[in-house]
């Protein structure tokens, strides 16, 4: 993978920043807005916080500390078809307080100038990884957007669930979760009723 270009943070809307910037060290998921050179822009790369074992730091982590993890990435696309789940995913992203954080406004103008990193909760974080994972070899546009919009209709504990099972099970039995859920949310290619479902679930 060509190394990814340096973030800055830009472009954030007035007002969001100072709200964002002491959660980023202590949010369980973290959502990057980055650049890759053999990709096109923007890239968004899907992060969970986890303690690691005594050793040399990497992604983001340092010895016997916390590493942020990548899950996933969007880009192209898919990114383009999956936008308005990801913007409605992120809205209901909320502060200690309960109050909410308004992430979708980084979305919102339909090109995405902003660079760096946005907090994320239990249940968006696992959803996006989901889709993120989910979306992986599959070519349909239409297919990757209805399991995108199905995804998002998950309870926080269903997403954890199935995020779970297509990642954590060992590499053979994760893999084969990875392509029933496809089908369970997805149907198979070429479906005619993918689109009718797909037109429902976008109103």
């Amino acid at each position: 993978m060509a190394k990814r270009k340096s973030t800055t943070g830009r472009d954030l809307p007035p007002g969001l920043q100072h709200r964002i910037r002491p959660l980023l060290k202590s949010a369980p998921w973290v959502l990057r807005v980055t650049e890759y050179k053999d990709k096109p822009a923007p890239v968004l790369v899907i992060k969970e916080r986890g303690a690691v074992a005594d050793g040399p730091g990497q992604n983001g982590g340092v010895p016997g500390g916390i590493l942020l993890r990548d899950r996933g990435l969007l880009y192209g696309q898919p990114l383009r078809r999956c936008l308005p789940v990801i913007r409605n995913i992120v809205s209901r992203v909320c502060d200690h307080a309960g109050v909410p954080l308004e992430l979708q406004r980084v979305f919102d103008n339909g090109r995405i100038t902003f660079r760096g990193n946005l907090p994320l909760d239990e249940e968006a974080g696992a959803k996006l990884s989901l889709i993120f994972k989910l979306r992986e070899g599959v070519k349909d546009m239409d297919r990757i957007e209805l399991m995108a919009w199905r995804v998002q209709r998950f309870s926080r504990e269903e997403a954890v669930y199935w995020l779970t099972r297509a990642t954590q099970y060992g590499e053979a039995a994760s893999r084969w979760a990875r392509s029933g859920m496809r089908i369970m949310l997805g149907g198979q290619p070429g479906d005619r009723e993918i689109l009718h479902l797909l037109e429902k679930l976008r109103e």
